[in-house]
């Protein structure tokens, strides 16, 4: 079983190594619409479609498996054991060719494991059918490590060429180290169409909830798109990343991405490709043209999953990209919302929104920013390390994990975790495992920093609804008293303001408020106590009136909390939890007989769990969910969870499940060794075959439940007696639960021989 690992599974990486940037030209005789037939082709051998879709069902589930969309083959040609050679004593030139056949390939890429070459030496890599080709390659391509990665020719043969020189005194060195198969369906290329006739990204296709780039929802966000590209190695893993500005504002390269891709990675194959976007909102097919080759790592921190890197070369103008800007702040009452721009599964440029506020927590041990739940789009495989912006347009981290997907055309509801970019900032030790040496070189103090070239301007005036807080989630009381965080969001200083709150689309009540505000500076208002319907309710708050007038943002003037609360009688179930080695693939809910969610918890790191919620008297379903589906024992670490009532009875245990283990937990359950309001007699006790259960009163409903939480025998038989047969009950302590018109009773049942 493949379990998924963020802190180090992920290479999401790239193919390039030196700045892959043609230097113009073409190949020989490029007017010929044919292959000369003197070429000789080497072949690949055949891949395992069948197999590598079965490996593939597996592993493109998880954000932090990498990604694979083609087959690596080891090779070794050079130009003594390979190809062919050809001179043009008329032209002074020597020409070195070689074929490659990927039988069925959709695609095929090399790497030149030796690429140095002469003043007038260039390479090109061309399609057979003479349709496309990549280069030239020349000296200025090469780097210190004599590595170069390539990017896509589309079909599935491809041809080499080396002209040089024939007088050179050197004629350079060329090895192909590496060749890789694309075996993955698409039609991104204008020169391909795959069998089904579908449109498809080179690099992988997203599920179809995601938004593109280019649709209307992302039109404030074009010109930080153009920092965002998406990273390739070999024939799998990827992963997005995007160029951050420093505080000399001078263009240096440096490209942010998450820690985990990195591991296990050389950053000298990697290739990242900008601009690879859809032209129209809903497109499939992007370019892959512009593109570098290579980056060196120069810090990167496990604790807020980030690792910075220094790009082989300097993107070219021809390429207009944005180096982002980015806040190091890390100040969570200032974020009010956040977007990611990012290649989910490989695809095209896509958009994601949060328009709630995202909050610290911790995810695998890292420090990170929390998605609950995304308002529009979500996450992928393949969008690990893309930029979390906050409403200012600015970088405040880069995705780590989660269990965010498409469910069909929208999305699962699940959430997704960022490495805080404030905590990469100067945390480390030392300026390989911190941002602040690099990004901010003359150290000058900045704190935020807007982009370059291009960078968001703050509104002139902007009151900004920054949040709801001092209610929580569940409430054992119908009172609260809303807290209220107001923002100055612009330039000009905030002096006064109305506050408007509403409770269940109930009446509207105002407050007027006065003070002085500069620039993200916040302030807080105590709204009066609020009485709470039972049950679920919804208080929304927004700001008008900004200093007399209307401000120059409409977009976040407003802010929504959605809680429960208990009029009369509460009580309270307690939920224990020790986790397995995978503590963010486990959550729980609880839901009322009207099916409403009365709470959950989700997104655990450490060892334990102990949580507190506070219900109105009855029944409910408690239901432990694992994301991968293995439970949370035995493989992998011995978990199990636990769920009392008041009376300190246990009502739902557990540990060895698939997916998810649901229990019906009620608040007036007596607990075990208490009297209840009925007598009920277990014997004998312990029990050989058989026991024998009796009750002063009808039983409804009986179940006997092993250690682990597993049902393995349970009857609703109304009766005020019966025997439960034991015999095939491994020896060991069972729970006995008994369910009457009076209650629900416990009791321990001890199977020995």
């Amino acid at each position: 079983m493949i379990k998924h690992l963020l802190t180090a599974a992920c290479i999401a990486a790239a193919f390039v190594t030196s700045a892959q940037i043609s230097q113009g030209g073409h190949p020989r005789n490029w007017q010929m619409k044919s292959v000369p037939s003197e070429i000789p082709f080497v072949q690949m051998g055949a891949i395992d479609i069948e197999h590598l879709a079965m490996e593939d069902a597996v592993t493109d589930q998880f954000k932090d498996l990498p990604y694979r969309f083609g087959v690596e083959f080891p090779v070794n040609y050079t130009m003594d054991n390979s190809g062919i050679t050809t001179t043009n004593s008329e032209k002074g030139l020597t020409t070195w060719q070689l074929g490659i056949e990927c039988p069925g390939a959709l695609s095929i890429s090399i790497r030149f494991d030796e690429f140095q070459l002469p003043k007038g030496g260039e390479v090109f890599i061309w399609s057979a059918d003479r349709k496309e080709f990549l280069g030239a390659f020349n000296y200025k391509n090469m780097k210190p490590s004599g590595v170069l990665a390539c990017g896509l020719i589309h079909g599935d043969k491809i041809v080499v060429e080396y002209n040089y020189p024939t007088n050179t005194a050197d004629r350079g060195a060329l090895t192909i180290g590496e060749i890789v198969h694309t075996y993955r369906p698409f039609a991104t290329s204008p020169f391909v169409q795959d069998a089904l006739h579908a449109t498809r990204n080179p690099f992988g296709n997203s599920g179809g909830c995601e938004v593109g780039i280019n649709c209307p929802e992302a039109v404030d966000w074009q010109i930080e798109k153009r920092s965002v590209a998406i990273i390739t190695e070999g024939g799998s893993g990827l992963c997005t990343g995007a160029l951050v500005n420093n505080t000399a504002n001078d263009g240096t390269p440096y490209f942010l991405t998450a820690n985990h891709c990195t591991q296990g990675a050389n950053t000298t194959n990697w290739v990242f490709y900008f601009n690879h976007e859809a032209t129209s909102c809903t497109g499939n097919s992007g370019s892959t043209s512009d593109l570098i080759s290579g980056a060196d790592l120069v810090a990167n921190n496990a604790g807020s999953d980030f690792a910075l890197l220094l790009l082989s070369s300097t993107p070219p103008a021809s390429y207009n990209v944005q180096y982002a800007g980015w806040d190091a702040s890390d100040n969570q009452a200032a974020t009010t919302s956040a977007v990611c721009i990012h290649h989910p599964s490989g695809d095209v440029k896509k958009f994601s929104r949060e328009d709630d506020a995202p909050y610290h927590s911790t995810g695998n041990g890292a420090a990170v920013w929390w998605i609950d739940n995304w308002e529009l789009a979500v996450t992928e495989p393949g969008s690990s390390g893309s930029p979390l912006f906050n409403q200012d347009h600015r970088i405040i981290g880069q995705l780590f994990g989660g269990a965010s997907a498409c469910s069909g055309t929208v999305g699962n509801g699940d959430y997704d975790f960022y490495g805080r970019f404030g905590v990469s900032w100067n945390t480390g030790t030392t300026a390989a495992t911190r941002l602040i040496d690099w990004l901010d070189p003359s150290g000058s103090g900045v704190l935020a920093l807007d982009g370059y070239p291009e960078g968001f301007t703050l509104p002139n005036l902007d009151a900004l609804a920054a949040g709801i807080s001092n209610i929580a989630e569940n409430n054992c009381s119908n009172v609260v008293s809303p807290v209220f965080t107001i923002m100055n969001h612009g330039v000009v200083d905030l002096t006064s303001c109305t506050i408007t709150y509403q409770l269940n689309g109930g009446a509207s009540s105002t407050i007027d408020w006065t003070g002085s505000l500069s620039t993200n500076q916040t302030a807080t208002v105590n709204l009066p106590d609020l009485t709470a319907a039972n049950g679920s309710n919804t208080l929304m708050v927004w700001v008008s009136n900004a200093n007399g007038t209307s401000d120059d943002n409409a977009t976040n003037n407003s802010s929504t909390i959605t809680f429960n609360a208990i009029s009369g009688t509460a009580s309270n179930f307690n939920i224990s939890i020790t986790l397995d080695n995978y503590p963010d693939e486990t959550s729980w809910d609880i839901i009322d007989n009207a099916g409403n969610t009365i709470a959950t918890g989700s997104g655990y790191s450490g060892t334990s769990v102990s949580v507190d919620v506070c219900v109105a008297p009855g029944c409910y379903d408690f239901t432990m969910y694992d994301q991968y589906g293995d439970g949370i024992c035995c493989t992998y670490g011995n978990g199990s969870y636990e769920v009392t009532n008041a009376n300190g009875a246990i009502v739902a245990s557990g540990s060895q499940f698939t997916d998810m283990e649901t229990t019906s937990i009620c608040t007036n359950t007596i607990a075990v060794g208490e009297l209840a309001k009925y007598d009920v007699s277990v014997y004998p006790n312990p029990a050989n075959d058989y026991v024998r259960v009796r009750c002063n009163e009808a039983m409804n409903s009986i179940r006997v439940c092993d250690a682990t939480g597993r049902i393995v025998y349970s009857s609703t038989a109304t009766n005020t007696q019966t025997i439960i047969d034991t015999a095939s009950m491994p020896v060991g302590i069972y729970v006995l639960t008994i369910q009457t018109a009076s209650g629900t009773t416990n009791h321990s049942v001890v199977v020995s021989r």
